[in-house]
């Protein structure tokens, strides 16, 4: 038995009954870089033990990263007196009880070479991108950062996990001397699968390039400001990264759903989207960030959600399920013991790609449009409707009779991330890991599969200020 569910044993038996404990050891180290130079170091090496109580359909939820015995005990009644407090306060909840074991599979989520965190392997990545940078007349700035990440569960219900993971991102934003900026980033199991100087020089290229852009590399031209109105799209996959984030907060919340405000309520068993898109949650595909089970305990499974364009599920915890009714069930999708309040989010979407070559065969039948390396600022504005505004970055250019001529200013996206899927005209064939690589708090990482795109009659409504 690992150290760590030996000590969410611990923690479990000194919350008693209906009781569900969490341990999550994080290893991890990041680099931060900025003008061609590291700007930042920071190293993780900590244990936090949470507690999950229920009382009368409530959870209460308390934290330390303490390991004693005293520890463990305040920090068992501090859950209680939440779950007590809120049982007092609400009456009887809405959760029915901590799941009962179910049987994890063995993933291909853990690289030992990551894990020893060797810090040469960040220094030798960083060195390499800012030697393409250099070559280029740009700057590199960006993330570079690796991890392992330990999770032990134990409940009440009989429930006795453990996993253990790794992952590594990187990400280059090369800056011209005219400001112009270029960004590529990659996502893996392994660190040793980053390549740090195909990322410095897609970066670069985007920086610096108009004519046939990103492959050519050709001087660059003063960017040109596009008037607002629907344009054909080619995004890339660190934009569709974004669509399908939205998809996860509007349309495969199973809270949302149960509740009658999601955007897939009424739909499902129908064609929501182009019949090109097939998308699913599939925690053991090879190209993911694999996990054995949520944070619950309840063993993570592949779960079609969108079949040639047709929605056929969202995802539960046992929170939304309940709230559901029969036939709902946990699809394995809580991200905190008892149910997150804003609902339970898809971790590993994988979309099937299509049948064009690459980005440049996505751009060739385009007479005028938008080419979009990613999107940030992203805001769902009516979940409903999974409309959301989001803002182009670090690489927006003009497509014209099938190439990329200039560069645009950034532009704002108004639009539905369900409508741009029903618009798609053509997926590309390779499908990658893609993440943004923001971990805040306990590290999570999570990220989605998919290729890039072209799409029809993408709303505009304005430059960036």
């Amino acid at each position: 038995m690992s150290a760590a569910l030996e000590l969410a044993r611990r923690a479990r038996a000194a919350a008693g009954a209906d009781a569900l404990a969490t341990v999550t050891r994080e290893r991890s180290t990041m680099l931060r870089f900025a003008r061609s130079r590291p700007t930042q170091a920071t190293s993780i090496d900590d244990a936090t033990v949470e507690i999950a109580a229920l009382r009368a359909g409530h959870v209460g939820r308390a934290a330390t990263n303490r390991t004693g015995d005293e520890a463990l005990a305040d920090c068992a009644r501090a859950a209680v007196g939440a779950a007590e407090a809120a049982a007092a306060r609400g009456g009887t909840g809405h959760y029915p009880g901590f799941p009962r074991p179910t049987a994890t599979r063995a993933h291909d989520g853990h690289d030992s070479e990551t894990a020893r965190l060797d810090p040469r392997a960040a220094g030798a990545a960083l060195a390499s991108a800012f030697d393409v940078a250099d070559r280029a007349g740009v700057e590199a700035g960006g993330i570079w950062t690796a991890g392992e990440v330990e999770t032990a569960i134990a409940a009440s219900t009989g429930v006795e996990v453990s996993d253990r993971v790794t992952d590594a991102f990187m990400k280059v934003i090369a800056t011209a001397p005219d400001g112009r900026t270029g960004y590529a980033a990659q996502t893996a199991v392994a660190a040793g699968a980053l390549d740090a100087a195909a990322l410095g020089e897609r970066a670069s290229r985007k920086a610096t390039a108009t004519v046939g852009a990103v492959a050519a590399g050709a001087a660059g031209d003063e960017p040109a400001t596009l008037d607002p109105g629907e344009y054909t799209v080619v995004m890339e996959r660190h934009a569709v990264l974004e669509l399908l984030w939205v998809l996860g907060h509007t349309a495969l919340d199973g809270l949302a759903h149960a509740e009658g405000r999601g955007a897939l309520t009424g739909a499902l068993g129908t064609r929501v989207v182009s019949p090109a898109i097939n998308l699913s949650d599939s925690p053991r595909f090879h190209a993911t960030l694999p996990r054995a089970f949520d944070a619950e305990g309840v063993a993570k499974a592949p779960l079609p959600l969108i079949q040639d364009g047709v929605a056929h599920r969202v995802v539960h915890d046992t929170r939304s399920a309940a709230i559901a009714g029969a036939p709902a069930e946990t699809t394995g999708h809580a991200l905190v013991a008892g149910g997150q309040a804003s609902g339970p989010r898809p971790t590993n979407l994988v979309m099937v790609g299509g049948g064009a070559a690459d980005e440049a065969e996505l751009c060739a039948p385009v007479e005028r449009g938008v080419y979009v390396t990613r999107l940030w600022y992203t805001n769902v504005v009516r979940p409903s409707e999974s409309l959301f505004t989001a803002v182009t970055r670090d690489g927006t250019f003009l497509i014209e009779d099938g190439e990329i001529r200039r560069p645009l200013h950034d532009m704002r996206i108004t639009d539905s991330a369900l409508g741009i899927l029903a618009r798609v005209q053509a997926l590309g064939a390779r499908a990658l890991l893609t993440s943004d690589g923001e971990l805040y708090g306990r590290r999570f990482a999570t990220g989605a599969v998919c290729p890039p795109l072209r799409a029809a009659a993408v709303r505009f409504s304005g430059a960036s200020p």
